[in-house]
């Protein structure tokens, strides 16, 4: 009888020691299923977001330019100068990049002496002066826009002062200044991003850039 109840109580603790092993492997099985779940979801939402960057990155968004070059003689301004571009984000094309052109041809006389009878002939070559404004753009995240601008100006030196031109043997003198920057602007923001001394008059150029979405 007592063997029969001890092999009762043992046989009743192998069970309860079963049960709980199982239940403590549902429960182990529950979590790692509910934690892998949970790690699809988080992949599959940040695999969605990375679409919507990418999509965004690639899609053509209409920006205008407002560039401004402005000359300075002290704290006076001299000249300002306004031109509006129009470019669109993340365009690839062969034409992606905006370009602008305003100048003149300013004749700038040579003289020749012929070899044959050594009179002297003059005549005269042209060399351009004006604006050239090259931009592109693409888009980064949080609504950020990245402006590639490249500025630059060419023009005949002119005494602010005086009013006269400069000469080098009755020949004109040419100023050309340069500039090639990366901006990072949002809609509506502005910046003035470059600020150069001529080295000849003292004059300060300053360019000023305002970036808008066209809606």
């Amino acid at each position: 009888m007592r063997r029969h109840l001890r092999t009762l109580a043992v046989t009743a603790v192998l069970a309860l020691a079963v049960g709980s092993g199982l239940r403590a492997q549902g429960q182990a099985d529950a979590d790692a299923k509910a934690k892998a779940e949970a790690a699809a979801t988080e992949a599959q939402q940040q695999n969605a977001e990375a679409l919507k960057r990418a999509e965004a990155r690639t899609r053509l968004i209409p920006l205008s330019l407002d560039v401004v070059v402005s000359r300075y003689q002290g704290e006076k301004k001299i000249s300002s100068l306004p031109y509006v571009l129009a470019v669109n984000t993340n365009d690839n094309s062969p034409g992606g990049v905006c370009q602008l052109r305003m100048g003149a041809q300013v004749p700038v006389p040579t003289t020749i002496i012929s070899n044959k009878d050594a009179v002297p002939t003059q005549s005269f070559t042209y060399r351009d002066i004006g604006t050239n404004i090259d931009c592109s753009a693409r888009t980064l995240d949080d609504g950020v826009f990245q402006l590639r601008l490249n500025v630059e100006d060419t023009s005949v030196y002119t005494n602010a002062q005086a009013g006269a031109t400069p000469t080098v043997e009755q020949m004109p003198v040419f100023r050309t200044f340069r500039s090639t920057n990366t901006l990072v602007l949002r809609d509506g923001q502005s910046r003035e991003f470059t600020a150069a001394a001529d080295r000849v008059n003292g004059e300060v150029i300053r360019i000023a850039v305002t970036l808008r979405v066209v809606r």
